[in-house]
């Protein structure tokens, strides 16, 4: 009698371990999918430092015009309408002195 018992609890056994390791849901995917989810909480920090690095960037234009019409003026020759634009040219030296 305790032979039977204990030969059905085996077979018990052994069906739960089969499904635990190649049955749907198994142990390997669920280690694949822990692994999944930490790259992509390390993809989702990336993200958001590079978000928060580009909101300051957008803030600091936003607030800094003067700064951004400065840039214009000297780097693109840009004025501003109604201005008249004088550009001061220096004579050019003797271009071979003897």
């Amino acid at each position: 009698m305790y032979r039977w018992l204990l030969l059905i609890l085996l077979l018990m056994f052994a069906g739960l371990q089969y499904r635990l390791w190649f049955g749907e849901a198994n142990l390997r995917q669920v280690w694949q999918l822990e692994d999944q989810i930490e790259e992509q909480r390390v993809e989702n920090a990336r993200l958001v430092e590079r978000n928060t690095r580009l909101e300051a960037e957008v803030q600091d234009l936003k607030k800094g015009l003067a700064a951004l019409e400065e840039r214009a003026r000297s780097e693109l020759g840009m004025i501003k309408e109604g201005e008249t634009f004088f550009q001061l040219i220096e004579p050019e030296q003797e271009k071979s002195k003897r």
